[in-house]
C-alpha cells in the first residue's frame, strides 16, 4: 500500500509539472507563425523613362519697358491707354499740354509706345505734370513672357540652351516651352540660379504666376528599374523596401532611388531583380515580422 501511494504521488508531480512547460511551447509556436499582416508582393519592373529634372518658378515677362514724358513740366491732357491693353509701336499713350508763355496757345506734345505689347503699369493721370524720368507705364515688349525656373548650381550644369520643358500654369494647363538663357552663377545666399524658359503662347497667363515644369535632361528615354511608390519607405534620410526572406519573414533592404513618373519610383542600386517585394503595408510591419502573401 505504501508504495501504491508512493507511485501516485510521482505520478501527480510529473503531471503538474510537464502542463505548463507543453502551454508555454504552444504559445511559442502561435506567437511565431500568426502572421503580422496579409500582404501582396511585386519585382523590379523595367521601364524606358526620359531623366527629367523638376524645378518651381514664376511667370515674368520677357522684357519691360518703362515709358517717361521726355518733356519736363507739362500738364498731362489726356490718358489713351489703361493697364491691360495691347498697344503697337507708335501709338499715343498721352497727350501733353504746354501753354507758351504770354500767349494762351497750347502746344501739344504726345508720349508714344515705343514696340507693340502690353501695359502691365500705369500711372499716368490727367492734370498732373511730367517729371524727369517720372515713370508714366510699363509695357511688357511683345506681350511676351517666359518662365523663370529657380534651380541648384547642380542643376543649373544639367541643362543647355534649346532644351524642351514642359510648364503646368493654372488648372491643368500645360504649355511646352524651350530654355532661352542659363545663369552663369547662383545667388550666394539663396545658393540658387535661374533658367529662363521661353512660352510660345502665353495668352491669358499673368505675369507673377507661379509655375511647376521639368526639364528633359536625357536626351531620350533610357532603361531603368522601377517598383511602386508605396513599396518605398523613408526612415530620416534612408530609404528602403520591405524584401520577403525565408519562412516569409520580413527584412528591410536599403535602396537607392531615383527620378519619379506617376505612381512608379526609380530603384537605381539596393535591389535584385527578381526579390519579392513588399507592395504596400509596410509602415505597419518591422524587421522580422511574418506576413501571409495573398495572390493578384
Amino acid at each position: 500500500m505504501r508504495n501504491r501511494n508512493f507511485w501516485l504521488l510521482i505520478l501527480a508531480l510529473c503531471s503538474f509539472t510537464a502542463a505548463p512547460v507543453a502551454r508555454a511551447a504552444d504559445a511559442t509556436t502561435g506567437a511565431v507563425s500568426r502572421p503580422a499582416l496579409t500582404v501582396r508582393t511585386t519585382t523590379l519592373r523595367e521601364e524606358k523613362w526620359a531623366r527629367q529634372l523638376t524645378a518651381n518658378g514664376s511667370i515674368t515677362p520677357w522684357q519691360e519697358a518703362i515709358i517717361s514724358a521726355q518733356l519736363v513740366g507739362l500738364r498731362i491732357a489726356e490718358v489713351k491707354v489703361s493697364v491691360g491693353d495691347f498697344v503697337q509701336a507708335g501709338q499715343v499713350l498721352v497727350t501733353l499740354d504746354n501753354f507758351v508763355q504770354g500767349s494762351n496757345e497750347a502746344v501739344q506734345a504726345r508720349v508714344i509706345a515705343p514696340d507693340s505689347g502690353v501695359i502691365s503699369s500705369a500711372t499716368a493721370n490727367v492734370g498732373s505734370l511730367s517729371q524727369p524720368g517720372a515713370e508714366l507705364f510699363r509695357l511688357i515688349r511683345k506681350a511676351r513672357l517666359e518662365w523663370r525656373a529657380d534651380l541648384t548650381a547642380e542643376e543649373l550644369m544639367l541643362l543647355k540652351k534649346g532644351m524642351t520643358a514642359q510648364i503646368s500654369i493654372g488648372e491643368g494647363r500645360v504649355i511646352r516651352g524651350t530654355v532661352r538663357a542659363i545663369s552663369p552663377s547662383v545667388n550666394a545666399q539663396t545658393r540658387y540660379g535661374y533658367a529662363l524658359v521661353s512660352l510660345p503662347n502665353s495668352t491669358g497667363i499673368v505675369a507673377g504666376a507661379y509655375a511647376r515644369g521639368t526639364f528633359d535632361v536625357s536626351g531620350g528615354a533610357k532603361k531603368l528599374q522601377s517598383l511602386p511608390q508605396s513599396a518605398v519607405l523613408q526612415r530620416g534620410t534612408k530609404n528602403y523596401v520591405l524584401t520577403l526572406i525565408a519562412n516569409n519573414r520580413v527584412h528591410e533592404q536599403a535602396v537607392q532611388i531615383g527620378q519619379r513618373v506617376g505612381d512608379r519610383i526609380e530603384i537605381k542600386q539596393g535591389l535584385n531583380a527578381n526579390e519579392a517585394v513588399i507592395e504596400s503595408g509596410g509602415a505597419f510591419l518591422t524587421e522580422g515580422d511574418v506576413v501571409l502573401v495573398v495572390k493578384g
